[in-house]
C-alpha cells in the first residue's frame, strides 16, 4: 500500500481497548514510549488488531500542537 504520510514508525502492539465504536490502540515503539491512537473499532475488526503484533503508525497532520 502506498501512503502520502511522511511519518510511518514501526512498533509492537501492548494494549487494546476496544469499545461499541472507537478503539483505543497502544504502539510501543522504543522503550518507555508509546504511541496511542483511536481508530473505529470496525477498522480495528478488519485490521485484526491483536496485543503483541507488529503495526505501524502512520501519522499525517498538518499542525501538531504539543503540550506540557
Amino acid at each position: 500500500m502506498k501512503l502520502s504520510a511522511r511519518n510511518v514508525i514501526e512498533g509492537t502492539i501492548t494494549r487494546i481497548v476496544k469499545g461499541p465504536v472507537s478503539t483505543e490502540v497502544t504502539l510501543r515503539i522504543a522503550p518507555r514510549i508509546e504511541i496511542v491512537s483511536v481508530i473505529s473499532t470496525g477498522s480495528a475488526r478488519t485490521l485484526k488488531l491483536r496485543k503483541g503484533a507488529k503495526a505501524s503508525a502512520a501519522i499525517k497532520s498538518s499542525s501538531v500542537m504539543p503540550g506540557g
